[in-house]
């Protein structure tokens, strides 16, 4: 009878999983997926942009635990994986406060990696496409070195995140560190904020209170938008790659729409709306769009949920949240 190897063994037996940012918009979603694939989980949150309200229902789940605690300060616990998701990742909550924003990066990545380094754990960031800035190279690539405004009102967070991927590169070359680099492009879905300044979120709400959906700019802007289930798939599938796959690698939907044209794929959901035009942020990309070849080669993984498909589900968890 055939049996599988020792690593295939280790890679699919039940692990005690760390999931810092648990409670946030993308943590409530891997949580539940690494509940129901039998691990234990631990949910690290501050609770400065996540929410109880996402993680509410698995109190009391057997596997489930739940710590505040804010990463900038050292944790002690012990654990098999950590993904490293604890940062505010929207213009509203990291231009609140971004000497924290930027403290939540580098010593929070210190922290982790310190952790990580003590228990022998295998730990993955959750890095952003921000690295990349305002790209200009169309798609971005991994080999890219980004076009990123060091003094601007988002490099708080944009070179938070490049210190945070040198911290664990540094950490695996000088400590033999086993980690992942994921680059995460917009994602979107249900425990999204309502207020969070996202687009996607934004439109959806705007348009539901029956206000103008703002459009920053002339709208010819683009972005590239990614289901929230393909990005948990794309990040535990990275997570169970063997140790010399380190990254980073993007993971995101390489389909690209401009602001104007989801607007106006929001308003059709909504049946009404109108479009109202303000001034473009600064320092706001022109064009983001994900190189997935690499995600593709090495993970096996590409985006399922088609943008249409994924509205509707988000459209429809808005609508009821908004009831409530």
């Amino acid at each position: 009878m055939p049996t599988r190897s020792l690593d295939s063994v280790a890679r699919y037996r039940p692990r005690r999983v760390m999931v810092t940012g648990g409670a946030g918009f993308i943590g409530s979603h891997l949580t539940r997926r690494l509940l129901d694939a039998g691990h234990e989980v631990l949910v690290v949150d501050n609770f400065y942009s996540g929410t109880r309200s996402n993680i509410e229902d698995l109190q009391g789940h057997p596997r489930f635990e739940l710590l505040r605690h804010d990463v900038t300060f050292p944790l002690y616990v012990e654990v098999d994986e950590i993904y490293h998701l604890a940062c505010p990742a929207s213009p509203v909550f990291y231009q609140r406060d971004p000497v924290q924003t930027t403290k939540t990066c580098v010593h929070g990545s210190i922290n982790m990696l310190g952790l990580a380094k003590r228990t022998g754990a295998k730990i993955l960031l959750a890095s952003t496409s921000e690295v990349y800035g305002d790209p200009a190279m169309h798609p971005q690539e991994e080999s890219y070195w980004g076009n990123v405004n060091p003094v601007g009102i988002r490099s708080c967070y944009d070179e938070g995140k490049r210190c945070a991927e040198t911290l664990f590169f540094d950490y695996w070359r000088q400590h033999q560190l086993r980690i992942k680099v994921a680059r995460i492009f917009n994602t979107y879905g249900p425990r999204m904020l309502s207020n969070d300044g996202r687009v996607v979120s934004s439109f959806i709400v705007q348009a539901l209170m029956g206000n103008p959906l703002t459009v920053f700019g002339d709208g010819n802007q683009t972005r590239s938008f990614c289901y929230v289930d393909d990005l948990v798939d794309g990040l535990i599938a990275l997570m169970d790659t063997p140790d010399d796959v380190t990254g980073p690698i993007n993971l995101g939907n390489p389909g690209e729409f401009t602001m104007l044209e989801l607007a106006q794929r929001v308003r059709a959901l909504a049946g009404e709306g109108e479009i109202q035009h303000q001034p473009l942020p600064a320092d706001d990309p022109v064009r983001r769009r994900p190189d997935i070849g690499r995600a593709k080669e090495v993970l096996g993984w590409g985006p399922t949920v088609e943008l249409a498909e994924g509205l509707e589900r988000t459209f429809a968890y808005f609508r009821e949240q908004l009831k409530a």
